[in-house]
């Protein structure tokens, strides 16, 4: 699948509608319009065609192929309420080494959960957005239309971090409205102290709810390409330790494949799907990786 936006070209366009849109519309018509209304992005199935089925559902480009009539049926009827959550914590600012732009994980993040609202918006889904960090808290209740998608995008555009992300007690008015027929999307870098984000994510878990973690990281983090005598800081408590990058870089990938490993089971003991998305490669490739392995998911 060819590309639609790198990360390069991302990283100095400012207009995040244009954004979305271009990566969304390229993303479902390499989906061959699988994706059905009202499904919460979800891949619709085939069955064959019943006396009482809406013409509107039957798949017109399948039955030029197959010369029978088939209509696409969703798995989930209803319509659901999309929510779309962002850890805006300071540990989220960090940069792509490969972006001259500025271009960290909070951005990648905005412009990711931009495109994902526009396709629920093209479905007719209800969109909520809660940006988290401890200075402050970007609610937006799920509504659906036009006007609310644009309300939507103009707080993504406008929200900011903080410094740490908020403990769960914080949030309860918050979890009361999003518990309820929602598939939840949380988008974080997954570095906490006292398991705070987890916990959160755990008070969304329900009956009628879905929580999916998108996990963002960056090629630096893959490859610790330090050389040298280099100082890290901890972008949220303020911490610096100076270390000798070829000492330090074994113990790194030891410790950093612990954590993923850890943190792995635990999504998979709370059943939530977990994703992974590389701030260094394209938005459409991931989303496109994101919906086939949700299929297999689900």
């Amino acid at each position: 699948m060819q590309s639609l936006i790198d990360p390069l070209v991302l990283a100095s366009i400012k207009d995040m509608p244009l954004v979305a849109k271009t990566v969304a519309q390229g993303l479902l018509h390499g989906l061959h319009g699988s994706v059905q209304r009202g499904t919460g992005l979800e891949f619709s199935q085939y069955r064959a065609y019943e006396p009482g089925d809406a013409l509107g559902n039957i798949d017109w480009k399948l039955f030029a192929r197959s010369d029978r009539y088939f209509v696409r049926e969703a798995e989930r009827e209803s319509n659901v309420n999309i929510w779309l959550v962002i850890d805006a914590s300071a540990s989220m600012l960090q940069h792509s080494s490969e972006s001259n732009q500025g271009w960290h994980k909070f951005d990648y993040a905005k412009h990711l959960l931009a495109t994902i609202a526009y396709i629920a918006h093209k479905q007719s889904d209800a969109i909520g957005l809660l940006g988290l960090s401890s200075e402050s808290l970007h609610f937006l209740p799920a509504l659906s239309g036009k006007q609310h998608w644009q309300k939507l995008l103009v707080q993504l555009n406008q929200m900011s971090t903080g410094s740490v992300f908020p403990s769960p007690q914080v949030l309860q008015h918050q979890l009361s409205h999003m518990q309820s027929n929602s598939l939840i999307f949380v988008l974080s870098d997954f570095y906490q102290k006292n398991n705070e984000i987890v916990d959160f994510m755990q008070n969304l878990i329900g009956k009628r709810t879905e929580v999916i973690a998108m996990q963002l990281e960056s090629n630096d983090e893959l490859t610790f390409p330090y050389k040298g005598q280099i100082r890290f800081e901890d972008r949220e408590s303020k911490q610096q330790i100076l270390v000798s990058a070829d000492e330090a870089k074994i113990d790194y990938f030891a410790a950093r494949q612990a954590w993923q490993d850890s943190l792995k089971k635990t999504f998979g003991q709370l059943n939530i799907q977990h994703c992974i998305a590389n701030i260094d490669q394209p938005l459409d490739k991931m989303l496109h990786r994101f919906l086939a392995a949700r299929q297999k998911f689900r």
